[in-house]
């Protein structure tokens, strides 16, 4: 029986091989066609697929850029308020000063006046030298061209010997904190018509 069926299975291929209806040519080109789709489809998906990656690397790059610049931005915030953490103690502390200075240009007949005034000194002397531990500075400003940065004008004067925009007297002095002014000083500005 084995016989039979394989020599039915020759016979048939056999047959199949001379039927002169069945173009083994035809089969060949519709096979190369098939395929050709395939490839065709493959390069269009591998294209797709190419740009997708392309957007996606992209984006990422994009990502980490911002990324980057908001820790750059972030720690500069803190370094400013690590900077400047005591600068309103220091602005509330600055009046404190300006009353030492005033104490200190009085003039008094009391005959002990004087031993209070090297106690005042002493005082003012150790708060200044305190302030700028802490990176205080005096904005100098008599004598000097007005600077609207720095100045605040609060007078104008008029003064023949001196140019214009000079500072001829300063009201209340001005100070900065580690460069950036935290009081400007209040002066008088000479102004010539």
């Amino acid at each position: 029986m084995k016989k039979s069926k394989e020599e039915k299975d020759k016979k048939q291929h056999c047959d199949e091989c001379e039927n002169p209806d069945i173009n083994v040519d035809e089969n060949l080109e519709k096979v190369s066609s098939d395929n050709d789709n395939l490839c065709d489809q493959s390069e269009e998906e591998i294209l797709i697929l190419k740009n997708n990656i392309e957007n996606l690397e992209e984006k990422i790059k994009l990502t980490q850029a911002e990324l980057i610049n908001y820790r750059k931005r972030k720690d500069e915030e803190t370094s400013n308020m690590l900077k400047y953490a005591n600068m309103d103690l220091i602005v509330e502390l600055l009046p404190v000063l300006d009353n030492f200075e005033r104490a200190l240009n009085m003039k008094s007949e009391f005959k002990d006046f004087d031993k209070y005034t090297e106690g005042y000194k002493l005082l003012y002397n150790h708060l200044v030298d305190t302030l700028k531990k802490f990176g205080v500075e005096e904005i100098p400003a008599l004598g000097l061209e007005f600077d609207p940065n720095l100045h605040e004008a609060v007078m104008i004067g008029s003064d023949e010997e001196k140019e214009n925009d000079i500072i001829l007297e300063v009201f209340n002095k001005g100070y900065m904190l580690k460069g950036r002014v935290i009081r400007a000083s209040k002066v008088k500005v000479n102004k010539i018509d």
